[in-house]
C-alpha cells in the first residue's frame, strides 16, 4: 500500500513516510493509492471480534509496511484501561432506528482520543522505518478548534523523541476545553492561544510546515516537523475503525441483518470524521447516506447543495466550537477521490480558494458528492432546543455538536422519507460544554465552570467524567497568546527551547 499526494499524484510514499511527514512538501494531503476492501470473510467474523481485533484488521489493510506484531502491540497499548468503557466505544439506542455512537470515553472525553491514543505508537514506529528521520526528534505542530489539542497533548506527553505544540483560538473554545489544554502535564508539551479563529491557527500551522527558515532551524537541531491534525493520515485511518466496529456490533446484536445499509450522521467541521465513514463505505461497509451536519458555519452544507465552496463569510462563534471552521482541510481528500485522483483539478480548485476564497465544482464531481452525502445545518437556537428535547424525551444528554447532528438527522429523515437505521456519532462529553448544555436545559450557568458542572449533575442525574473533574485541581501552566501573524515567530521561539 502506497500513498499519493492530492496535489501531485506522482508522489508515492509508504504509510510510515506519510505518517511522519504529515503533509506533502507541496502542501498536498496523503491518500491511499488504492482503497482496500473488506472481504466476505472479514464481515463474517467482525461481530465476534472485540474493538482491538477490529482495529488490527483495518490497520493492517492500510499500513502494510508495519509488522503484524507491531500493529497488535500498538492497538493493545492504545485501547485499554485509558478508556472508561470496556468496549472502547459504546452504542446507545434512542429508538428502533436511531443509535448514538459514543466516542467520548477516552482520557480527554472527545472522539479525537480514538485516533490520538494510537497515533503516538504509529509515529514512533514510523520514525524507525523512515531512513530520513531515524534518530531525529519529531516536532509536532497542531491547530485545534478545541478537542484535537487536548487529545494530542495527552497522547504525546512525555513520548520519547517528540515534542508537541498546540495553537488554539483564544476565544473560540469552551472554558473546559481551555482548562484541559492550559493545565496539561508533560515535559515535552507547549500550548499557545491565538488572537484569531481556528482557520487562522490552521493556516499558520500549515504555513510553518512548508516554511524554509523554520525547516532549516529544525534541521540544525536534528529535528523534523509532523502533525497530529487530521491532515495526518495516521490520525485519519484509526477513525475508519469505529464505523466498522459499530456496524459489527449492530449485526452481532441482531439490530441489523447482514448487508443491511445504514446511514451515518456526523457533526462536521474539518471533515475528517465523516471522511473516515466515506472510506469505510468505499471499503464495502454497507452504508447508504452520509449525513453531513453543520452549525451556523455552513460552508459544507452549501458546497454539497450548490457545488460552490465559499469561505468569504464571517466565521461565527457557536456553542459547538469544534465545528467553527470555514476551511475544511479533509474535503480536499474527498475531492481528489471524486475527481478520479486528478491532481490538476485539485491544484486548480485550491488555487481558486487561496486567491478568490471560493471554488466551483464540476457537474461530475457535484453529482458524485450528492450521491454519497446529504448536507444541512442548524442555528444556535435549534441546537439548544434539540439538547432539551432529547433529554426531556429520552433522558439522554447531548453535547452541542452531537445535538447539531441529531437535529439534521431528523430533518433528513423527514425530507427524504428514508427510514434506514442511522448511527449518529457523539463526539464529546456534554460536560466539556457545561454552560451551553445547562443553559439549553433552561437554567442559568454559574460564572464558575465547575459549579455549573455540579448543578448539571444534579439536574440530569449524570456525572462529570473523572478526567474533566481532575482539571479543577491542576495549576494553569500555559498563558501565552499571540497575534495570528506571529504564529511563525512563536514556532521559531519554541524550536529554540527544544
Amino acid at each position: 500500500m502506497f500513498y499519493n499526494s492530492t496535489r501531485n499524484s506522482n508522489i508515492k510514499v509508504s504509510s510510515a513516510e506519510a505518517i511522519i511527514k504529515g503533509l506533502s512538501d507541496e502542501g498536498g494531503l496523503f491518500v491511499p493509492e488504492i482503497l482496500p476492501r473488506l472481504t466476505d470473510s472479514d464481515m463474517k467474523y467482525l461481530g465476534r471480534m472485540n474493538y482491538r481485533e477490529r482495529a488490527h484488521l483495518i490497520l493492517k489493510k492500510f499500513l502494510t509496511d508495519f509488522k503484524d506484531d507491531e500493529l497488535k502491540t500498538a492497538v493493545e497499548s492504545a485501547y485499554g484501561d485509558n478508556f472508561a468503557v470496556e468496549g472502547t466505544t459504546e452504542l446507545s439506542k434512542l429508538y428502533p432506528d436511531c443509535y448514538i455512537l459514543e466516542l467520548f470515553h477516552g482520557p480527554t472525553c472527545a472522539f479525537k482520543d480514538m485516533a490520538l491514543q494510537l497515533l503516538p505508537h504509529l509515529m514512533t514506529l514510523s520514525a524507525k522505518k523512515t531512513e530520513a528521520v531515524k534518530g531525529k526528534q519529531i516536532a509536532i505542530l497542531t491547530a485545534t478548534s478545541g478537542d484535537t489539542g487536548k487529545a494530542a497533548l495527552e497522547g504525546f506527553k512525555d513520548v520519547e523523541n517528540t515534542s508537541v505544540t498546540v495553537f488554539y483560538p483564544e476565544d473560540g473554545v469552551s472554558e473546559m476545553q481551555k482548562r484541559q489544554m492550559t493545565t496539561q502535564e508533560g515535559a515535552n508539551v507547549r500550548v499557545c492561544a491565538v488572537k484569531g479563529n481556528f482557520d487562522d491557527c490552521q493556516n499558520g500551522v500549515k504555513e510553518a510546515f512548508t516554511d524554509s527558515d523554520l525547516i532549516a532551524e529544525l534541521a540544525e537541531k536534528d529535528m523534523v516537523f509532523s502533525s497530529a491534525n487530521s491532515i495526518n493520515w495516521g490520525r485519519l485511518v484509526p477513525q475508519i475503525i469505529y464505523y466498522v466496529s459499530a456496524y459489527a456490533e449492530l449485526l452481532e446484536a441482531g439490530e441489523i441483518e447482514a448487508g443491511e445499509k445504514v446511514n451515518i450522521c456526523v457533526p462536521t467541521g474539518n471533515f475528517g470524521n465523516i471522511l473516515a465513514a466515506y472510506y469505510a463505505k468505499q471499503m464495502g461497509l454497507p452504508i447508504n447516506k452520509l449525513i453531513c451536519a453543520s452549525n451556523s458555519n455552513n460552508v459544507l452544507t452549501d458546497v454539497i447543495k450548490t457545488g460552490v465552496y465559499d469561505r468569504n463569510r464571517e466565521l461565527i462563534l457557536t456553542a459547538s466550537p469544534s465545528m467553527d471552521i470555514l476551511i475544511s482541510s479533509n474535503f480536499e481528500r474527498l475531492l481528489y477521490h471524486l475527481s478520479g485522483n486528478d491532481d490538476t483539478t485539485i491544484n486548480e480548485l485550491f488555487a481558486d480558494l487561496k486567491s478568490k476564497g471560493k471554488y466551483t465544482l464540476s457537474a461530475e464531481i457535484r453529482e458524485k458528492l450528492s450521491e454519497n452525502f446529504y448536507g444541512a445545518w442548524c442555528d444556535e437556537a435549534q441546537t439548544a432546543q434539540t439538547i432539551k428535547a432529547v433529554f426531556d424525551e429520552y433522558s439522554y444528554l447531548l453535547d452541542p455538536h452531537t445535538a447539531v447532528a441529531y437535529k439534521i438527522y431528523t430533518e433528513y429523515k423527514k425530507e427524504s422519507g428514508d427510514n434506514s437505521k442511522t448511527i449518529i456519532t457523539a463526539t464529546a462529553s456534554p460536560y466539556k460544554f457545561c454552560a451551553a448544555v445547562y443553559r439549553a436545559l433552561g437554567e442559568t450557568p454559574e460564572a464558575d465552570e465547575f459549579l455549573t458542572a455540579r448543578k448539571l449533575e444534579e439536574l440530569t442525574n449524570t456525572e462529570i467524567p473523572a478526567p474533566l473533574a481532575k482539571t479543577q485541581s491542576l495549576p494553569v501552566r500555559f498563558t501565552d497568546s499571540v497575534e495570528k501573524s506571529e504564529i511563525k515567530k512563536a514556532v521559531s521561539d519554541i524550536i529554540k527551547t527544544l
